[in-house]
């Protein structure tokens, strides 16, 4: 999504107008209602989620508006008139309480809470998922990749290999899980980041040869110039090109800035270009490598000792590759001042009932120890259950808690003014240094402890006894 740009209420599925259609006419559209956004699986077999897309989800809403246009196409589709006549006047007035963008999350917990008229909760469900879903598995996937990386410089180069303008909200969301830059031009005017570029290996082949195209470049970006160097030979030809354009540019009172590999052995040539720069006099000269990278990838590289500075990365990012997907869902907790239940054979996909939080408890180092999910106007329990095994539990007596849900909307407007990427993603990090790295492992994390209170277990249940009367 775009920061400035409204979305248009048919940016949804079709189900959801016609159970709005269908909520009007029956009178219930009006009833209070209570949806919950959580998920159930981790992406990448990993161990936690970064929780991202509530900024832009919060502004989308602020500005949802059915234009005469919308309400044109809408009535082709035989909705009927007096149904459209209501949506010309439709506004989000409802209010979303939940988690911070940039908190670290877990399955089965409730993320967001969302209250208003039946209507239209239901009817902001999709561009709420489009959102939180999409952005919080990209900041998930930089945050993987922040980790591996350490402190060197991480640029998103992913453009280009992105889902169409899926790249906006990919750029935006890669920051915030730890990114520093990006190649994407628009993003970075949108969202205040700082834009970077080097040359394309068409620049230097369009040049009689090499070092003309390096002298080129140079000329135009004295200050800032980064040369592509593995276009015909890395070692033999674009290092030494490079170099030599280097030291010209010292003569002149600049300095080269980088040279980046795209190809080859990036742990070898980078360390073999970093020896060719340090003899030349030029160990200010960073090395930047690209060219499909990933968290694993760049673990290796930096396992090897490659004197590596900026690392590019592209497709593995954007597409947050290998899952490309985090499975959100939107579900209802509560209707006309009631509680409301999906029930299934499957255990885990029995939904929580009624109005709740969540509440983090904390170690005696003060790290995250457990999350327990409880119900709105419930103190904090001294003991949670297991979210589906009934047998297990555990003692929360005594530990200190953080309250994790806040309100982001009241009567459809936010509650607070935007937040930096670089805050958001300064928070993520600090989150993360409080979650124990048996939880951050890349392979066969430790599973966070999420359980539910002794009170919402028996709502549950009491009303999965009930509605086995529709069975």
């Amino acid at each position: 999504m775009f920061e400035h740009q409204r979305v248009s209420p048919l940016f949804t599925d079709y189900y959801q107008l016609t159970m709005a259609q269908a909520y009007f006419k029956g009178g219930h559209h009006e009833e209070t209602a209570c949806f919950d956004y959580f998920f159930r699986k981790i992406p990448y077999s990993g161990g936690y989620v970064v929780f991202a897309g509530l900024e832009e989800a919060v502004r989308l809403l602020e500005g949802l508006r059915f234009s005469e246009d919308d309400l044109s196409y809408l009535r082709s589709l035989g909705f009927g008139q007096d149904f459209l006549d209501y949506l010309a006047g439709f506004r989000f007035r409802g209010s979303i309480y939940g988690m911070q963008e940039g908190e670290v999350v877990f399955p089965y917990e409730p993320i967001l809470r969302v209250e208003g008229t039946l209507l239209e909760a239901q009817l902001v469900e999709t561009l709420l998922l489009n959102c939180l879903n999409f952005q919080s598995l990209i900041a998930t996937k930089a945050s993987r990749i922040r980790r591996s990386a350490g402190e060197r410089v991480l640029s998103d180069f992913g453009l280009r290999r992105a889902q169409s303008f899926g790249a906006m909200s990919a750029s935006r969301a890669a920051i915030i899980g730890g990114f520093n830059s990006t190649s994407n031009v628009l993003a970075a005017r949108e969202y205040g980041i700082p834009p970077v570029g080097t040359m394309a290996h068409s620049y230097v082949e369009s040049f009689p040869s090499e070092l003309e195209a390096f002298r080129a470049y140079a000329k135009i970006f004295p200050d800032k110039c980064t040369l592509l160097v593995d276009t015909y030979n890395t070692l033999k030809s674009g290092l030494p090109n490079a170099i030599r354009v280097g030291l010209e540019l010292e003569q002149a009172g600049h300095q080269l800035k980088g040279i980046r590999l795209d190809s080859g052995d990036l742990a070898y040539l980078a360390k073999k270009a970093r020896a060719m720069l340090d003899e030349a006099g030029l160990a200010y000269v960073k090395i930047v490598v690209s060219n499909q990278l990933d968290e694993f990838v760049i673990k290796s590289l930096l396992d090897q000792e490659a004197p590596i500075d900026i690392f590019g990365v592209g497709t593995n990012l954007v597409i947050g590759k290998p899952d490309g997907a985090i499975d959100g869902v939107y579900k209802l907790a509560s209707a006309a001042g009631k509680p409301r239940l999906k029930i299934s054979d499957n255990l885990k996909k029995i939904t929580l009932p009624g109005e709740k939080r969540v509440l983090r408890y904390l170690d005696a180092d003060g790290m995250f120890y457990a999350d327990c999910v409880i119900l709105s106007d419930e103190a904090s329990p001294q003991r949670m259950v297991h979210p589906f095994e009934r047998e297990k539990s555990l003692d929360l007596s005594g530990l200190e808690f953080e309250e994790l849900f806040h309100c982001h909307m009241s009567d459809g407007k936010a509650v607070s003014g935007r937040v930096s990427l670089d805050v958001l993603r300064d928070k993520v990090q600090a989150r993360l240094e409080k979650l124990p790295e048996e939880h951050k492992r890349f392979h066969y994390p430790h599973i966070y402890k999420v359980g539910i209170s002794r009170d919402l277990a028996g709502l549950r249940d009491s009303l999965f006894k009930s509605y086995q009367n529709f069975i």
